[in-house]
């Protein structure tokens, strides 16, 4: 026996559905007054109790989440090395600053704000030291004088 052939549609398509298509009629057929009522239903059965709609709510809300637990092995490795993964993390930056210096040269542009910021600070303090000119001058003058017996 031969194999059959397949046929197809015959004529012209306007264009395939796409997933817009399929969006667009489902964001015509419920209306955001809706989907309000909907969601205010899910969140009364969720205080009620039901845990699909306390289920649907945190995957909208929150996500699911990013994090998953390390297999036994690698924990037990950890322990008998004696190190923390999460300290590994944190000092990870500064251990590659120290390291390599040329690639985080934002050290040297931090240390150079912080002298401009002690710069600005002296100049306040020897500013703030500095006796008064002008008519700021006249005003304590005159204050002094009145106050001296």
């Amino acid at each position: 026996m031969g194999r059959r052939k397949q046929t197809y549609l015959k004529g012209r398509f306007e264009h395939r559905r796409s997933e817009g298509d399929y969006m667009a009629v489902l964001l015509e057929a419920v209306t955001l007054e809706e989907w309000r009522s909907i969601v205010t239903t899910t969140v009364a059965a969720a205080k009620a109790g039901d845990p699909s709609a306390r289920a649907w709510l945190a995957h909208y809300l929150m996500g699911k989440p990013g994090a998953t637990a390390p297999a036994p092995l690698t924990v037990i490795v950890q322990q008998l090395s004696g190190r923390d993964p999460l300290v590994d993390a944190l000092a990870k930056p500064e251990v590659e600053r120290m390291t390599f210096p040329l690639l985080h040269e934002d050290a040297a542009e931090d240390a150079l704000r912080a002298r401009i910021i002690q710069e600005l600070r002296a100049l306040e303090a020897q500013k703030s030291n500095m006796p008064e000119t002008g008519a700021n001058a006249d005003d304590a003058r005159v204050s002094v004088e009145s106050s001296s017996p």
